[in-house]
């Protein structure tokens, strides 16, 4: 294949370089030129006969392959998919602000999902593919407390519930143990799926001004607490990872007040040091969270909650019946098999060591630039020290292929909008991360404030 493909449509284009590059791959895909296996010219060769920087050409393939039009074989090079429904992989990237993990090379968790889901299929004697019972079919219950026991404290199936991802357990859990005008202490920076849940089944939230054992106390002393919501691993949005003293320490204050401790353990999966969960200190007081969205992919819509009692569990999978009827039945199942086989740990190993290539990539693009992460997180909590808020900052980022969240949009009270959560999985690759976080260095350091004009 020769660069003639992509000239004319340098030439006769009216836009961006890359933007020209990307279309005209996909009219040679439409028109027959190219055909799927067919090995497009390495980037440095492409840029050299297009007189072009090598970056404009690799933001085009990375276009392209956002298109679905090719893929990426690593030293092979880059080539254009074989023939066959590319709907689904033409979908574009959105930017939905969401912490999401990155997807592994070469594809790896959606091979692994469909290679997953073609094997259950085939054995399968079509019960997956009907209504489950209320909590989860057996073996996924067996299946997730056999997790639960590894990563966090021991139970058994009939005290452990599926729901369709972590947001329809927190609903379940606070629908389930509270009532309306029942305060939750959190942090003053919290998961802003946790605030729309409290909006609508009319819960209040407490700020508590740091996450301690000593706040706790304070705040009781003036508030009729009820529960206690905590991400004591790698804390959405601000990365806190809570000391094993102040676990215990927090524990013991919720029990003696008799709160309800609601431990989202999202990112928990991904740590490679564990230290003991809250619910393992204080397993009759606590609701433990484990979920597949934030260390595998947020398609499934799985998670396995334990429950205190194995009433609490039936009264949980009431609700979590009469408000979705059930996690998907063929994800439950995959996500089951994947531990039993082990699979489950190996992408998340995989997944661990992405995100430690990517957070490679962000100390290098970010150069002197201070952050807060967990040695295997990847969202970077970011304060911004000039005059610029965390929404007019987010606003400057938008379109750079980078996941930027604002401050303000966590707070709970009054909290200052002085920081940013930064998504390092949302980026297609790790060369659009770099490029994304570049700019984000400038916009750091730069003095001026980000108003764009508005026409």
């Amino acid at each position: 294949m020769t660069t003639e493909i992509w000239l004319p449509a340098l030439i006769d284009g009216a836009g961006a370089k890359y933007q020209a590059i990307a279309d005209a791959i996909e009219t040679a895909v439409a028109t027959g030129r190219l055909r799927g296996g067919d090995r497009l010219p390495p980037q440095r060769e492409l840029a050299s006969r297009l007189k072009v920087d090598l970056t404009t050409v690799t933001k085009a393939y990375d276009v392209a392959r956002q298109r679905g039009l090719i893929e990426a074989k690593g030293r092979l090079g880059s080539f254009v998919r074989e023939p066959g429904d590319t709907s689904f992989a033409q979908l574009p990237q959105v930017d939905t602000g969401m912490n999401m993990p990155p997807d592994l090379r070469e594809g790896a968790i959606g091979k692994a999902i469909a290679d997953g889901t073609t094997a259950l299929l085939r054995h399968s004697s079509g019960a997956r593919l009907q209504y489950q019972p209320p909590g989860g079919a057996l073996q996924d219950r067996i299946a997730g407390a056999e997790l639960i026991a590894q990563i966090c404290t021991a139970t058994v199936a009939e005290q452990t519930v599926l729901t369709a991802g972590g947001q329809n357990a927190l609903h379940a859990i606070l629908a389930s143990t509270l009532e309306r005008g029942d305060a939750i202490a959190c942090g003053r920076y919290v998961y802003s799926g946790l605030k729309a849940l409290a909006a609508r089944l009319g819960l209040r939230l407490v700020a508590l001004p740091e996450m301690s054992a000593a706040a706790l106390k304070e705040t009781l002393r003036s508030e009729p607490i009820r529960a206690l919501y905590l991400v004591p691993t790698n804390d959405n949005p601000t990365a806190h990872t809570l000391t094993g003293a102040a676990r215990e320490a927090l524990a013991e204050t919720a029990v003696a007040a008799g709160l309800q401790i609601i431990e989202d353990d999202a990112y928990g999966l991904l740590a490679g040091d564990r230290l003991p969960t809250l619910t393992a200190l204080a397993p009759a007081n606590s609701w433990y969270v484990a979920s597949t969205s934030k260390v595998i992919s947020p398609a499934l819509r799985v998670a396995f909650v334990r429950a205190p009692t194995v009433e609490a569990a039936l009264r949980l999978a009431v609700d979590v019946h009469e408000t979705t009827i059930m996690p998907p039945p063929i994800n439950a199942a995959l996500v089951s098999s994947w531990i039993r086989q082990g699979m489950l740990q190996t992408l998340i190993a995989e997944m661990r060591d992405e995100v430690h290539a990517r957070r490679a990539v962000a100390d290098e693009a970010l150069g002197d630039i201070a952050y807060a992460a967990h040695p295997d997180g990847y969202h970077l909590w970011i304060g911004i020290a000039n005059s610029a808020t965390g929404r007019e900052l987010a606003e400057a980022m938008r379109g750079q292929d980078l996941q930027i969240i604002p401050a303000g949009r966590f707070a709970v009270d009054d909290a200052p909008d002085d920081a940013i959560r930064v998504s390092l999985g949302g980026a297609a690759d790790r060369e659009g991360l770099a490029r994304g976080l570049r700019t984000l260095r400038g916009h750091l350091v730069s003095p001026a404030r980000f108003n764009p004009v508005v026409a």
